[in-house]
């Protein structure tokens, strides 16, 4: 199923990762044109680029650090940090403190990262199935692993896990520093999504998120 880009759907995009385990938003937009080729229909690159923006932007695809990817047993050579803003709050401590969350707002409104785009993803940056996605195989999809030259894959859903943590805490800190009252809407859905996809609890985040909503 496509949608109004002309391109893949959102969960069918999170299906072609899913087959491979990640890909480099590069490997992606590859596969997106020899799937288009397959199905025998013209996809610009605009419209892969715009595709795969909203699927990150709604969390249907997550930026996965180099060290949550695998690749034939060992750690991926080539692949990009994703950027999460300067305003994070550290990775590791499971539950975080509503106050920070709560206390970073201040700092950050008004500044650069509060105008970061939530889509900037560089070419060289691995992507990785998301909490928000539910995967689906497009037509075609199946013969990919036939035509692209791409190694055994995998991901530490743990360690991805922790950064989709991180990205959803500078997002929202972002956000309410723009006073983005419609990505705060699009981001406290994600706080439950993530919630069954890991063993997190971003009750803390929500809150936060719906006092700037309600306030």
């Amino acid at each position: 199923m496509s949608d109004a880009s002309g391109v893949a759907a959102r969960d069918d995009l999170a299906g072609v990762v899913d087959l491979f385990g990640w890909f480099t938003r590069e490997e992606l937009s590859r596969a997106l044109s020899e799937l288009a080729f397959k199905q025998r229909s013209e996809v610009d690159e605009d419209a892969i680029a715009a595709a795969i923006d909203v699927a990150v932007a709604e969390y249907v695809l997550v930026p996965a650090p180099p060290a949550a990817l695998a690749e034939d047993g060992s750690p991926p050579d080539g692949v990009g940090i994703p950027d999460v803003g300067d305003e994070v709050l550290e990775p590791g401590d499971g539950v975080r403190d509503d106050e920070e969350v709560r206390g970073a707002d201040d700092e950050t409104r008004g500044t650069n990262d509060a105008e970061r785009e939530p889509t900037d993803v560089a070419p060289d940056v691995a992507l990785a199935v998301g909490p928000a996605a539910f995967p689906s195989l497009p037509s075609g999809a199946e013969d990919l692993p036939h035509i692209l030259d791409v190694p055994e894959r995998g991901v530490d859903r743990e360690t991805l896990a922790d950064a989709v943590f991180d990205r959803l805490s500078a997002d929202a800190i972002a956000a309410i520093g723009a006073e983005d009252t419609e990505r705060l809407e699009t981001l406290v859905d994600v706080t439950y999504d993530i919630e069954a996809w890991a063993p997190v609890d971003a009750g803390p985040i929500r809150e936060r998120i719906l006092d700037e909503i309600d306030g």
